[in-house]
């Protein structure tokens, strides 16, 4: 899903006006927004903070139920908004 599409969704959304902004979507890399790393995808969550298009975004990944991703500063797993996402692999045993 590109930024056009989102804006597209957005009906709010003035697409000359947004044009000019520097979305943080648009000027880093779009990977960092689809990332396996919950580190990456807690810095896209924190560079989508300040958008001015951040519940515009929210709004439209869940009308749209967009599957994984950052959308509008949350994190979307299978469908469903998650506070953090897991780093792969079995949690380690506490040491007692």
């Amino acid at each position: 899903m590109t930024v056009e599409c989102v804006l597209e969704s957005c009906l709010s959304a003035d697409r000359a006006a947004t044009a000019r902004l520097d979305l943080p979507c648009q000027v880093a890399d779009a990977d960092l927004w689809f990332a396996e790393d919950p580190r990456d995808l807690e810095r896209a969550k924190a560079m989508c903070a300040e958008c001015p298009l951040r519940s515009q975004c929210l709004q439209a990944a869940l009308d749209r139920s967009e599957p994984w991703g950052v959308w509008g500063g949350e994190i979307f797993e299978r469908g469903a908004v998650i506070a953090r996402k897991r780093p792969r692999g079995r949690p380690r045993k506490n040491v007692a």
